[in-house]
């Protein structure tokens, strides 16, 4: 056996996923990751490593073994999850509705049996505001109704749905926690968001101030929002990262299971983005105005208070955000 009670952070490998396997290192805490790959980037892990000090045990594989899964539990003596393993584009989930709902609730179902018959009782998973669809008021409490308006939501959706049921016959309980957008960087340097092909609107503005691509394309003007651009909460992944710590402390204190949005409370248009981006890099970004895409709610602005109440408290704002963003893309903290 190689750990007691090790949290095994399925996704580690990614973008979320890897800043939060450093945060739980960095809390003394044992580790594992399982990744398939699929977007994810084994250097990634190797990164933490080499930040944290600790070597940390890596499995390839994917969350749909259920025997693969199972072996994990047993072998690292896992007694939490933090479930990050999932597609993640709104756009490709409206192409590809089956892929979603094959990828993230099929397999997330076999998983999420695997680890509660192998004796797993607190899970941590990684949901989003696209839950509800477009708000009926902003900022968006927890009790606002689920009402997703593309596959990937409706998709998250039914994994919450689906621990809801699982704790009334298996002793767990578990955490969803409903990000709004994360983004920017560890600030080391190291670690940082990368996506192929990249759709999140602050590494495509800072690629195209580096001149890596030609144009920041913005996806419709004429919402009803101040400057009629889409509004979005941007949330540090430091403290997104920090709030899956809280949440899983929360349930090993006896908290009962719940619902948390992730978000500041505060609300940027992706023009307001741009501008910062900019402010921040010294450079001018190229813009191209486009229609609206199919799926993107006008405003999603979290309501946290929730969330403070178990401790947790965001620490960064945007320009914070697009800085540690610019020192990954730029590779000044390299």
């Amino acid at each position: 056996m190689r750990g007691m009670d090790a949290v095994l952070v399925s996704g580690g490998a990614g973008y979320i996923g890897s800043h939060v396997v450093k945060r739980l290192v960095e809390a003394g805490r044992p580790v594992v990751v399982m990744d398939n790959e699929s977007t994810g980037h084994r250097e990634t892990v190797r990164a933490v490593e080499a930040l944290t000090g600790r070597e940390i045990p890596y499995i390839p594989g994917d969350v749909g073994d259920g025997d693969g899964v199972r072996r994990i539990v047993e072998e690292y003596r896992v007694g939490a999850v933090m479930h990050f393993a999932a597609k993640s584009v709104v756009a490709e989930s409206v192409r590809h509705p089956e892929v979603y709902f094959s990828e993230n609730v099929a397999k997330g179902i076999a998983f999420f049996q695997a680890l509660c018959e192998a004796g797993v009782s607190r899970i941590v998973l990684s949901s989003t505001a696209a839950v509800y669809g477009n708000p009926e008021r902003v900022p968006i409490p927890e009790e606002h109704p689920v009402r997703p308006i593309n596959p990937y939501g409706a998709s998250k959706v039914m994994l919450e749905q689906v621990l809801g049921w699982l704790e009334t016959t298996f002793p767990m309980r578990w955490v969803a926690l409903r990000y709004f957008n994360a983004a920017g960087a560890d600030p080391s340097g190291r670690l940082g968001e990368r996506h192929d092909p990249e759709t999140h609107l602050i590494p495509i503005v800072l690629e195209a101030a580096l001149g890596r691509r030609e144009r920041v394309t913005v996806f419709g003007t004429d919402y009803d929002t101040p400057d009629g651009t889409c509004i979005r909460d941007y949330i540090h992944v430091l403290d997104l990262a920090d709030a899956h710590l809280e949440a899983l402390a929360a349930l090993e204190d006896g908290h009962p299971s719940a619902i948390f949005n992730v978000g500041t409370g505060l609300g940027h248009s992706v023009l307001e983005v741009i501008r910062m981006a900019e402010e921040v890099c010294g450079r001018t970004v190229p813009v191209e105005l486009g229609a609206r895409r199919p799926g993107d709610p006008p405003v999603l602005v979290a309501d946290g208070g929730r969330l403070r109440e178990i401790g947790w408290q965001p620490r960064y704002g945007l320009w914070e955000i697009v800085a540690s963003a610019w020192a990954w893309h730029s590779g000044e903290g390299r």
